[in-house]
């Protein structure tokens, strides 16, 4: 299972700390993550394996979209700030289209992402 993990600014820091929490979860499971660029820059430096692709707002939202379509990513974990103004906006909503087009589990906080994962536990 490939599974997309992206976060706002604002929620790197608790990206990274979920990853960290849920650790074994992706080391037991095989799960291959993939992120955009700076959030998987993150993951990296906090010793997690990742796939990184473009930053969001240089396409990478575009490029995780894209895998989806072609059916190699199972599952997006998309940390949002919705306090934030996001000037690459369009790319957040079409990736979420995408999700539901697809019919992509798709979680936007760290309560949501929990549940998914005790779903396919």
């Amino acid at each position: 299972m490939r599974i997309a993990v992206i976060a706002h600014d604002g929620k790197k820091a608790e990206m990274v700390q979920f990853l960290m929490k849920n650790r074994s979860f992706f080391l037991d499971k095989e799960v291959q993550l993939v992120s955009t660029g700076t959030t998987g820059q993150h993951a990296l430096d906090a010793g997690l394996q990742v796939e990184r692709v473009a930053s969001g707002p240089l396409g990478g939202d575009a490029q995780i979209a894209a895998q989806i379509t072609e059916g190699t990513v199972h599952m997006v974990l998309f940390f949002r700030d919705p306090l934030g103004k996001h000037p690459h906006e369009v790319d957040v909503s079409m990736l979420m289209r995408i999700c539901d087009v697809h019919n992509i589990p798709l979680a936007t906080n760290p309560s949501t992402a929990t549940a998914l994962l005790k779903s396919i536990s």
